[in-house]
């Protein structure tokens, strides 16, 4: 089951001009910043609210750092935004196999590490009307930066 919207992927050019927009137009502040190698992007998380499901919602600002990545090539196209929606699940594997049974594509065979050590996938755009569909389960116990490992 598709608990909340994790997070809106959101491309840009310059990570801290667009950190800097955000804070200063809308007061939100970074909650975790970190370069994705295999995703070739440093992105910084935005936490927005939490949820009843424990979670919480994020803007998730994404800066290629690799030309070839896909959030380079997608800048390259269509300049800055609104990259993907991401909803958070506590079962992943379930959820892509339940989604996959209705026909829509998902882009990996098996989640990959997301940020803050979550668990991800994606779901083909053309099969979602347009839209890259992110799926994430949250590292269950995973500090974040400036957060002690015990949460505290």
């Amino acid at each position: 089951m598709l608990t909340r919207i994790d997070h809106i992927g959101i491309a840009c050019f310059d990570l801290d001009a667009t950190v800097e927009f955000y804070r200063a137009t809308y007061g939100f502040e970074v909650f975790h910043t970190e370069v994705n190698e295999e995703q070739g992007v440093r992105e910084a998380m935005l936490r927005i609210n939490g949820t009843d499901d424990g979670g919480a919602s994020y803007l998730q600002l994404l800066e290629p750092v690799d030309e070839e990545s896909t959030v380079a090539k997608w800048l390259a196209k269509n300049g800055e935004g609104v990259h993907h929606i991401a909803f958070g699940t506590a079962d992943i594997d379930g959820e892509s196999e339940a989604i996959r049974d209705k026909g829509v594509r998902v882009l990996y065979d098996a989640p990959r590490t997301g940020s803050m050590g979550s668990r991800i996938t994606f779901l083909h755009p053309k099969d979602c009307h347009g839209v890259l569909t992110e799926l994430v389960t949250s590292a269950s116990a995973a500090p974040h930066e400036g957060q002690a490992p015990d949460g505290a």
